[in-house]
């Protein structure tokens, strides 16, 4: 019975109420606990990576490091927010963005397993630097987005400023910035492949992502309409003057060639 002089919930009701929030509170727990967890696994492996590039002999070796120790840094920062991270005000529903989630996180490792390729020292230098710098950024992105970090799609608290407010999803770009390093390094037809999958799944993540940040928050429509999804507006504006300058060039130079064909001789 509801109690009518002050409008409480029957006891029963009140009961599975509260038993509700205490396994969405412990659900959040373990989850936090196996992110953090796995990637300070992770985080160990590739810092153990190091003894193999000793001595730093070379400067390609010396990159390799720092590379490295990047990657380390993003890793542990990854497991250090999810352990202090906001608990989620809304979940995606449905298997799709949970498997796209987990595999747009852990199917580029798959490179590691291809054997590297002689690229030459230049080409060399510029896919290592790709990926320290990815992975640099990738760290400042994340130290921005702070307790709002979700692996999963769902929505904690809005972030609309710093680098959030050039495009929707920076991380996602700092990533792919790595991700192209690291398909250079090991290039074939099975490592662009991976590379190619792995960017339609980020994609996929984005949609999945802006569908939950609409739905938990009102003014993110409002923001997504002014903020482009992964090229910076500026960046946009200069492609797109470039390709109908191209377009217009080419046009002049077609009208130009049929005017000297119809002349007569």
């Amino acid at each position: 019975m509801v109690d009518v002089r002050n409008g409480s919930q029957p006891a029963s009701e009140q009961g599975d109420a509260i038993a509700t929030r205490d396994a969405v509170a412990w659900g959040d727990l373990v989850a936090r606990a196996v992110v953090m967890t796995t990637f300070i696994i992770l985080a160990i492996l590739s810092l153990a990576g190091l003894r193999q590039l000793l001595p730093l002999d070379s400067v390609h070796k010396l990159l390799m490091a720092a590379a490295r120790i990047a990657n380390v840094m993003f890793l542990s920062l990854v497991a250090a927010t999810a352990l202090t991270r906001l608990a989620p005000i809304r979940k995606s529903s449905g298997l799709e963005p949970r498997i796209s989630a987990l595999l747009g996180t852990f199917f580029a490792m798959s490179l590691s397993l291809l054997p590297e390729v002689d690229l030459g020292p230049i080409l060399s230098v510029v896919s290592t630097m790709l990926i320290i710098v990815g992975a640099v950024l990738s760290f400042a992105v994340l130290r921005w987005l702070g307790k709002s970090f979700s692996i999963m799609a769902e929505a904690r608290r809005l972030v609309t400023d710093g680098p959030y407010r050039l495009v929707r999803h920076p991380l996602y770009i700092c990533e792919g910035i790595a991700l192209v390093g690291r398909v250079l390094q090991v290039v074939s037809p099975l490592g662009v492949l991976i590379g190619i999958v792995v960017a339609t799944i980020q994609y996929r993540r984005m949609i999945n992502e802006e569908a939950v940040l609409s739905a938990a928050f009102p003014e993110y429509r409002a923001y997504a309409a002014l903020t482009p999804r992964v090229v910076p507006a500026r960046l946009g504006r200069l492609l797109q003057s470039r390709r109908t300058h191209r377009a217009e060039s080419q046009e002049v130079l077609t009208r130009d060639k049929k005017g000297a064909w119809s002349e007569p001789s």
